[in-house]
């Protein structure tokens, strides 16, 4: 059986999806919506044969797929979301989930009775370093968990059709549309629950010359943000954007009573301390290859994710799959909720509850 897959949004993200389909056994690209011609004509490239439609409403109508995959701006996922869901198709929606809270909570509202698998693109996650930290956190490596530290030192924002992630409104803010995934992370390891954010940060170097229909884009290229769990435990962001200059665009390190555990990225090693076992420069270094049928842009990542978003929809007849959806959307909301709560700080200077921002 072949599992008929539709993209709606072909450009960066959805040609990587596409891409990623390609080399997925038992999948197909069989519809293409997008409003702009010159990023279907790319994507039609990659998917001979797929059906293209300017409007993605056309696409649901023709009814020619199992499950589609949304990569469309942040900002329109809420309302594509809106009509997806109405579908009963399997859906993978890239990150974020939506730009706001309350457009997170009328997804999840709209989703109670959705008969489809639902997954949200949270793909680092699947990457081989981050993947291995995690089961070694899970393992008991580091006993309990009292830290946790991210760092991503990178490039500037990539070029987008109509530069749309130039600009907050858009966006959600970096804090939402790029870190999402590191707060994603961070809720994986953390056996609390998040409860505070504090951040310092803005934009000093990207971005600032440049014009858009007479707009400055005002999106941060910088941050701190510390985060504070319900059980005494607390977690770290830094993330610089002007920084393309650098070994390791991620280090994350989780530290608790017992060790610490950190991944690496692109390294693509992990290191394993154990308090009483190890000392500094001592430690346990672990490989972590890319072993996925494709790299793409994430290390692999991304297809194994499209393999597990494949493995559920095999078992959607499960009577837990309603409630794993379910489950995805919840943790993608409470990203966002991270992000905006994170932004509100930088905003204003002060900490900011989460219960204020995602009652």
């Amino acid at each position: 059986m072949v599992i008929c897959y539709g993209v709606i949004g072909t450009g960066m993200m959805g040609r990587e999806h596409i891409a990623n389909i390609a080399h997925l056994p038992g999948a197909e690209v069989t519809a293409l919506a997008d409003p702009h011609p010159a990023s279907l004509d790319t994507a039609e490239g990659m998917a001979p044969g797929a059906a293209r439609f300017a409007d993605h409403r056309r696409l649901l109508e023709a009814e020619i797929c199992d499950a589609v995959v949304i990569a469309t701006p942040n900002m329109t996922h809420a309302d594509v979301l809106g009509d997806v869901l109405g579908a009963d198709l399997h859906v993978l929606v890239e990150k974020p989930l939506c730009t706001t809270v309350a457009d997170c909570r009328r997804v999840i509202d709209a989703a109670a009775d959705h008969r489809g698998v639902i997954r949200v693109g949270l793909e680092y996650r699947y990457m081989a370093p981050f993947a291995r930290l995690i089961e070694e956190v899970a393992g008991g490596a580091v006993g309990r968990v009292r830290m946790a530290s991210m760092r991503e030192h990178r490039f500037p924002f990539l070029s987008k059709v109509g530069d749309w992630n130039r600009f907050s409104d858009n966006t959600g803010g970096t804090l939402v549309e790029k870190c999402c995934h590191f707060f994603d992370l961070m809720n994986l390891v953390m056996p609390g629950r998040p409860v505070r954010v504090f951040a310092s940060g803005g934009q000093a170097v990207n971005h600032r010359d440049e014009r858009y229909r007479g707009r400055t884009p005002d999106i941060d290229d910088n941050a701190y943000v510390v985060v504070e769990y319900d059980d005494g435990a607390r977690a770290m962001l830094d993330l610089c954007m002007f920084a393309e200059a650098t070994h390791n665009q991620q280090e994350f390190a989780v530290m608790g009573d017992a060790g610490k555990v950190e991944a690496l990225v692109p390294e693509h090693i992990v290191r394993i301390g154990r308090r009483g076992e190890h000392s500094i420069g001592a430690v346990q270094t672990v490989a972590t290859p890319v072993e996925a049928a494709f790299a793409g842009f994430h290390h692999g990542s991304s297809f194994v994710e499209h393999q597990r978003f494949l493995e559920a929809i095999s078992t959607d007849d499960h009577p837990d799959s309603r409630s794993q959806s379910l489950q995805a959307l919840e943790a993608a909301m409470l990203c966002v909720a991270m992000g905006v709560a994170g932004q509100e700080s930088m905003a204003t200077g002060l900490p900011v509850a989460l219960a204020d921002i995602s009652p």
